[in-house]
């Protein structure tokens, strides 16, 4: 893959996340799915740690410093100590989106938080229509 073709798709990436996250009721991006699930307010403060201090930092260390080892990074534990359950969604919103747009090369991940989105906003349309929507396929 080429660096403008990665590039672009970053670029690509960062119109799906506004889109999915913008302009969202507090009932969406608070609801989980079961309570050790994450909701959509913990996925965002995820993407901006991971954008700016994992992703992004991980790059620029391979290409810099590729003799040194790599600082530990916790994403899991960063929920809690960082108390992503209280931060301001739409800040956070608006925060990753700043970090994506700093970021240039880094794409697969993406996808699996595109994913990981749409089916917790799946998952909530299920639960609160109380239809079965299995006829759009199996997750």
């Amino acid at each position: 893959m080429n660096q403008t073709a990665i590039i672009n798709a970053l670029a690509r990436n960062r119109q799906v996340f506004k889109h999915l996250l913008s302009d969202l009721p507090k009932e969406t991006y608070m609801w989980k799915p079961s309570a050790d699930k994450w909701c959509l307010l913990e996925i965002v403060c995820h993407l901006y740690d991971e954008e700016r201090e994992d992703f992004r930092a991980r790059v620029k260390h391979v290409l810099e410093t590729p003799e040194k080892s790599f600082p530990p990074f916790d994403p899991i534990g960063m929920v809690k100590t960082r108390n992503y359950i209280k931060q301001n969604y739409h800040e956070m919103v608006v925060n990753f989106l700043s970090e994506r747009t700093l970021s240039v090369d880094w794409l697969a991940h993406d996808y699996l938080h595109i994913r990981q989105i749409t089916r917790l906003k799946y998952q909530f349309l299920q639960s609160q229509s109380g239809e079965d929507l299995s006829y759009a396929g199996a997750w």
